[in-house]
Formats: structure tokens, C-alpha cells, sequence
């Protein structure tokens, strides 16, 4: 049954995205300045700025301040042009990559930031091919067009060669680097010269009559006038209209030039965003059919938890994605995992850590649920029945260690700090089955985890603890070939638990690794396991 006319309306104007992106390539400050043109912020951060500047809204942990990088993703909400935007800010290292792909599972079109001047980079590919095995239509921002870059036309021949996919130039860059003067944009045949002595905001907008309009020659130097006559008439001739089915299909990607830390160009993205980007698409259950958005049953799934935003209370929120219906604070729903009723009585939407009570939210929206340990990544919730949307996998870690508390007096304290974080998903933790929980093994994807663990454990919980390493390297999931868990393996194993309770054996090399498959033929050891819910 479909939801009442006013709510179909509001499910509509949804529209909900992740930025995606290499590390430094300008990620955040790119949020900064949407959330800057959305009217939520009146002045733009510094990612790593100097004493006394402001910092960043999106990267809200002490740490994230401190290194200048995203360690944990950020929802943003904010309203343009009539829509509600759902901006989701994730993290660049790939040493975070869990996070970002969690957050990509509830979005329904990526923005992908490539840099001028490096182009498509590891990162930014690996991050590609999770949109394309999603179909998630994928935006393109070049940015850093003020400094010193690769041609235009060399740079979209490299995405499209490096990636697969075909691009579609919005906009087109008037120089580079110091000679860069604005952008042309396609769609509304207009040119934007700017001033980089000036704002971004503090831009002259002419009609523009073609690669033969005098207005390049006024505004851009000779050589560069120039070029662009010629890159314009080249893509001109050779580039049919848009093709919105194609887009919203994966298959090609709408590609913007700008600045974000000049704020050029930004507004020429947003807009274009808000005309093309998809409102919430129908999801997939594991029971078949697929939810539609405009259903009047809720459905939603949690795709981030995080705990301590608000240090006073020491909370922990659960993030839900509404996939389907309409959201009312203190309404009652089935928790498909647990099979049982809760009530979501304090829920709340945010700008990074600032939150703010919300009594409605539609599908599309983020929902942050206040949460007492009931909820985990990937549990899903509905108002009607049991609903199961797709699975959330996580994956091997390649670093172990133990921690060492000064303390002893601590001891618990410390394990309870390391069951909230393991139930964030920023560490992994393994159970010997001959120690218990008194002294779980601690599993990362990449050392920065760790260095954030010891902080976080220092900041938030006053816990002083020290990292004894492990000689383990590879992390593997023993099922049959039926796909149902095993411990039964031949040769001399340890095998361990995992926090659901799966077996999992440890081992420290790919060496050993090869030798339990000669072992165990009949076996199958998974790289990542699903959090079925």
C-alpha cells in the first residue's frame, strides 16, 4: 500500500549522497562549502587550519582536527532549492575504507572528487568499483582547478580509460592554475569568470555565444583563450545531449570543474546535482522483492553506529537509513534480528556532531536512534513484518595486536571501551577460546585504526593502555561449501570467535593460509563475513 499524497512528497524531494574520494583531494572542504551554499554554516572551515582558524564542521573528533584527515564518516542535513539533502562525508585512507564502503550501502548517487593535478588514484578507484557493483550513479568533481593541473581533455580521457565509464563535461575550465579564469557551463551556455584575488561567491555571468564568442580573449590570455576555443569545439561536436537514463544507470558520469577551497564552482555542482540526482530509489530484501520508497510500511536499516558524540551522557547513536515510509519519533517497530518490539523514542538528525530533535523523517533521510545496545550494523527495522535488506559484510583485518592496561583496576573498564568500539566497526575483536573476553585479540584493516584505538581509548574513556603486537597477518572465515559456518578443519588450528560468534582461524602468513586449503579441500575460507541481521 502506498503512503498518504503529503508524504509521497516529502519522500521525493529526498535526496541523499556520499562524497567520495582519494585522501586529499579536497573532500571536506568540498562538504564545507555545500553546507556553506545549503545556508546551515556562515563561515568555511580550515581542514588543518592555522591557530585561531576555524576548523571544519564535518570532521568533528579531536583527531580528525589534529591530522587534518576524516577518520569516521559524517551525515549532513540540509535543505536547497526545495529539496532535503542528505550529504554523507566519508573517510579517504584506506585504512577507514569499512566505513566508507557501510556508507555507501545508504545512498542513492556518489559524488567522486578527483584531484587536477594527481587524477584517478588508488583509493578513488577502489571506491569506483564499489558504486559500479552497486549501480550507484556517480557524479564527478575535478577540483583544484587553481593550482597547477593535467589538461582537461587528458584528465577526462583518463578517467574514462582508468575507470570504464564515459564522462559528460558540465562545466569547462577557462585555464588552469594561475592562468585559470572560470568555467564555462554547458548546460545553461553561460560563462562564470572569476576574480582569485576575490571570494568565490564574487563571480560575472555572461551569455556565451560559442568557442568564437571575443569574451575568452577578454578575459583569458592569448594561449589559453586559445586552447579552450579548441577543446570546446572539439567536445561540442563529438558529445550528444545528456542522457539522464544513462547517467542514473552507472553508466556515464556528469563531470564539473572548480575550486572548492575558492568556492568556484561549487554552486554550478550543486545545482546540477539538484536537477539530476535520484530521489530514494527501491531497495533490495533478501526475501525477493524489493521495498519501494513510497511503501506506508517503515523500513530502515543501521549502517553506522558511534559512540561518545556527546561526551557529558556517554552516548551511542545508531544510524538508520529509512528505506521506505515514514518515521515518527516514539513509534514502535519489529528489530528483525532480535524479534522483538522497540520503541525509537529519542531520535535526532545532525551537521556532523550538532544534532537537533526530529519528531518526522521520510525515506531517504538518516535518522540518528538513540541506543541502550540493542541495535547493530546492519540490523533493519519495520512497522509492519519482518523485513531483511541486504547484508552488511565486514572485512578481514591484517594487523593484530593486545592491549596492555597500566591499571589493573581497569581492566574492565577497558573491555567494555573495546565492545563499544568493536561495535562501531572501528576494530575487530577475536575471542581465544582458551583466554574468553578477559583478554580479546584486537584486529585492524590498517595501522591509522590503531592509532586512533589508543586515542580514543586515552580521550574518551581516561584509559592509558599500551599495543603488544601479534604476528598475525591474515584473517579468514572457514564455511562449508553450503556456506555454513565450521570449526570442524583438519590440522592443528586455534580456532577463534568472533563478536556474532563465528569461528575464524588467525593465522600468520598466506603461506599458512594455503596450507589449510591443501588441508581442508572440502572447505571454504571467506575474506569477509556477512552481518546477517
Amino acid at each position: 500500500m502506498k503512503i498518504a499524497a503529503p508524504a509521497q512528497k516529502e519522500i521525493l524531494r529526498r535526496r541523499t549522497f556520499a562524497i567520495i574520494s582519494h585522501p586529499d583531494a579536497g573532500k571536506t572542504t568540498l562538504t564545507e562549502k555545500l553546507l556553506y551554499h545549503g545556508g546551515v554554516i556562515h563561515e568555511t572551515g580550515e581542514v588543518k587550519g592555522k591557530s585561531g582558524s576555524k576548523a571544519v564542521t564535518s570532521d568533528w573528533m579531536e583527531l580528525e582536527r589534529q591530522k587534518g584527515i576524516s577518520i569516521t564518516s559524517s551525515v549532513m542535513t540540509f535543505d536547497y532549492k526545495d529539496l532535503r539533502i542528505n550529504l554523507l562525508d566519508t573517510p579517504g585512507h584506506k585504512d577507514f575504507s569499512e566505513d566508507t564502503y557501510r556508507v555507501l550501502m545508504a545512498v542513492d548517487s556518489a559524488c567522486m572528487l578527483i584531484d587536477v593535478a594527481k587524477g584517478v588514484e588508488e583509493r578513488t578507484k577502489k571506491l569506483y568499483e564499489v558504486c559500479r557493483m552497486r549501480h550507484v550513479p556517480i557524479f564527478t568533481f575535478v577540483n583544484k582547478l587553481d593550482r597547477e593541473g593535467k589538461d582537461p581533455l587528458a584528465l577526462i580521457d583518463e578517467v574514462e580509460k582508468t575507470l570504464g565509464m564515459q564522462c559528460y563535461p558540465v562545466t569547462w575550465p577557462l585555464g588552469i592554475g594561475q592562468r585559470f579564469r572560470g568555467i564555462y557551463n554547458r548546460i545553461t551556455q553561460e560563462v562564470m569568470i572569476y576574480d582569485q584575488r576575490r571570494e568565490g561567491d564574487e563571480v560575472r555571468i555572461f551569455p556565451f555565444k560559442g568557442p568564437d564568442d571575443p569574451i575568452l580573449f577578454e578575459y583569458l590570455d592569448r594561449e589559453s583563450a586559445e586552447q579552450v576555443q579548441g577543446e570546446l569545439e572539439l567536445i561540442e561536436g563529438a558529445l550528444p545531449p545528456f542522457d539522464e537514463k544513462a547517467f542514473l544507470s552507472g553508466e556515464i558520469s556528469p563531470v564539473t570543474f572548480g575550486s572548492a577551497k575558492q568556492n568556484f564552482g561549487v554552486n554550478t555542482f550543486l545545482d546540477f546535482f539538484t536537477r539530476f540526482a535520484p530521489a530514494p530509489q527501491a531497495r533490495k530484501t533478501q526475501a525477493g522483492p524489493e521495498m519501494d520508497p513510497l511503501d506506508a510500511n517503515f523500513s530502515g536499516f543501521v549502517f553506522k553506529i558511534q559512540a561518545n558524540m556527546d561526551r557529558r551522557h556517554r552516548d551511542r547513536v545508531a544510524f538508520l537509513r529509512i528505506c521506505s515510509g515514514k518515521f515518527e519519533r516514539g513509534m514502535k517497530v519489529q528489530h528483525s534480528r532480535l524479534q522483538k518490539e522497540l520503541r525509537l523514542a529519542y531520535s535526532n538528525q545532525f551537521v556532523a556532531a550538532d544534532r537537533e530533535t526530529v519528531d518526522e523523517a521520510y525515506a531517504g533521510d538518516i535518522v540518528g536512534v538513540n541506543d541502550t545496545g540493542n541495535f547493530a550494523i546492519g540490523d533493519c527495522v519495520s512497522s509492519q513484518g519482518k523485513v531483511r535488506f541486504e547484508d552488511i559484510p565486514k572485512f578481514a583485518p591484517e594487523l593484530f595486536g593486545k592491549l596492555v592496561v597500566g591499571d589493573a583496576m581497569k581492566r574492565s573498564k577497558m573491555q567494555e571501551a573495546l565492545q563499544h568500539l568493536s561495535e562501531e566497526g572501528a576494530i575487530q575483536l577475536f575471542m581465544d577460546p582458551h583466554v574468553g573476553m578477559q583478554d580479546p585479540l584486537i584486529g585492524a584493516v590498517g595501522e591509522l585504526q590503531f592509532e586512533v584505538l589508543l586515542h580514543r581509548l586515552q580521550d574518551e574513556y581516561n584509559l592509558d593502555v599500551r599495543l603488544q603486537r601479534l604476528p598475525f597477518t591474515v584473517a579468514r572465515w572457514p564455511k562449508t561449501k553450503e556456506g555454513k559456518a565450521t570449526d570442524q578443519l583438519k590440522g592443528d588450528f586455534t580456532i577463534y570467535r568472533d563478536m556474532i560468534d563465528q569461528p575464524v582461524i588467525l593465522l600468520n602468513q598466506e603461506w599458512d593460509l594455503n596450507w589449510a586449503v591443501r588441508e581442508n579441500p572440502d572447505i571454504e575460507f571467506h575474506t569477509s563475513i556477512s552481518r546477517a541481521r
